[in-house]
């Protein structure tokens, strides 16, 4: 095979790292080091906010961030936000509210950290986290929404919204905590991703994408090759090109090392 990556996108939670850690493996690192030595551009593509890349973004030789699901870019060379896009959170926290009970909702503070309306558990948000009323989240556009339903399953998060519309705003659910994020309309990696690689002059056929969650599906179908992490969920591994070893083997790693070889 002679096709080679011009661009590498990677998801974070569950493709770099074991979800909710910041710490990549060597071989993971190193694997991502040799594609930068061979010329590819690596783009960081994560559901985490700003502030939620400021122990992974310094590990790794990559050259873009979009963070927040691509509602956010990060530039590392300049340490700079070089886009930002909002919404209006208040009509999404209403709905939310209620069709469920007991949920706890964060809007996103770029570099900040979070407002949050509810008690997260202790490790779900970066960055500073102030509690705010109703009207004073609504008050404040946002690049990211987070909702956790608490004492609950993924699986019963998933039933409840089965049907759900949510008008305006772009949103997945997670697939390992009863989570869901909500950006702007049409934001997400994959759309993001189009977007940089046509300032690069680079094809969307030129890009290797691996991820591992719902947020991944659109950035695994745009990609020239799309690579699911063997943990995946059968939804996401469907859309993808080929399924690589999880995340706790290295797959990130073993896929890279075959377009990048040491």
């Amino acid at each position: 095979m002679n096709w080679r990556p011009r661009l590498v996108a990677l998801d974070i939670d569950g493709t770099l790292t074991a979800v909710g850690s910041n710490d990549i493996s060597p071989a993971v690192k190193a694997a991502i080091t040799r594609a930068t030595e061979h010329g590819a551009v690596v783009v960081l593509c994560t559901g985490r906010s700003l502030v939620g890349i400021g122990a992974v973004a310094p590990q790794l030789p990559a050259s873009y961030a979009l963070c927040s699901n691509g509602a956010v870019w990060w530039d590392p060379a300049l340490d700079e936000v070089t886009k930002r896009v909002t919404f209006d959170p208040g009509p999404t926290v209403k709905t939310l509210q209620a069709l469920l009970p007991g949920a706890v909702f964060a809007v996103e503070q770029t570099g900040v950290g979070n407002l949050s309306l509810g008690e997260f558990l202790p490790g779900d948000l970066w960055g500073v986290t102030t509690r705010v009323t109703f009207e004073e989240m609504a008050a404040v556009p946002t690049s990211r929404l987070v909702m956790r339903w608490l004492d609950h399953t993924p699986a019963e998060l998933a039933f409840a919204v089965r049907e759900l519309e949510l008008p305006g705003i772009e949103w997945s659910v997670d697939h390992t905590e009863a989570w869901l994020t909500a950006v702007p309309p049409d934001v997400s990696k994959g759309s993001a991703l189009d977007e940089l690689v046509a300032q690069l002059g680079i094809e969307a056929s030129d890009a290797l994408a691996i991820g591992d969650g719902s947020n991944d599906v659109e950035m695994l179908k745009w990609a020239g090759l799309g690579v699911a992490m063997g943990q995946a969920p059968a939804h996401v591994q469907a859309v993808a090109d080929e399924v690589a070893p999880t995340v706790l083997e290295d797959g990130a790693a073993q896929v890279l090392n075959r377009f990048f070889p040491g």
